[in-house]
């Protein structure tokens, strides 16, 4: 099997998109699903974005997999403007509502905090209120117009997957010499 990489272009109306529970389902890229946000840091909150950053990291040397519910691919957080701006990326298998839900779920049932708690206007009730995390993102969600594959629409679970046969494959190869 062949793996032709893809190039999709993202419409800028979304009116024409099928409705979800909290606005436009975008659809599925070669990338998958993901969102891009960029917010205002709270003045003098860069510091305690970084220490979530590194009690995040710590939280997942613990749990490997405390965050497996949101089906990532990646996470990107940056800080810029000397830390007045920050920039989250995810990349992830679900779509947008599952992927809030499930955060806001898995963040509430954890007792992990968000580094959003750190952005202006990040809604103080977002653990009893997933539709004003929503507006919150929604509100700050910075759309991209083309979307690139390398591995176009491959979940991270079949990546996973295909490394594991490709380690056990490896294992049976040098087994044999």
């Amino acid at each position: 099997m062949e793996i032709t990489p893809r190039a999709v272009v993202i419409p800028k109306e979304t009116g024409h998109l099928e409705q979800g529970k909290y606005g436009p389902v975008f659809p599925r890229s070669p990338a998958c699903h993901g969102f891009t946000i960029v917010a205002k840091v709270k003045s003098g909150r860069g510091e305690a974005i970084r220490d979530h950053g590194r009690a995040l990291a710590e939280a997942l040397e613990a749990d490997p997999h405390l965050l497996a519910p949101l089906k990532l691919h990646y996470l990107r957080w940056v800080l810029f403007d000397d830390d007045t701006r920050f920039m989250y990326q995810g990349i992830f298998d679900t779509d947008f509502d599952k992927y809030t839900e499930d955060a806001v779920d898995l963040f509430s049932r954890s007792g992990v905090s968000t580094a959003f708690e750190n952005l202006e206007g990040f809604p103080e009730d977002w653990r009893t209120n997933p539709e004003a995390f929503v507006r919150f993102v929604r509100a700050h969600h910075c759309p991209s117009f083309v979307e690139y594959g390398e591995y176009p629409y491959v979940t991270a679970d079949e990546i996973k997957k295909a490394l594991r046969i490709k380690s056990a494959l490896s294992e049976m190869l040098d087994q044999l010499q």
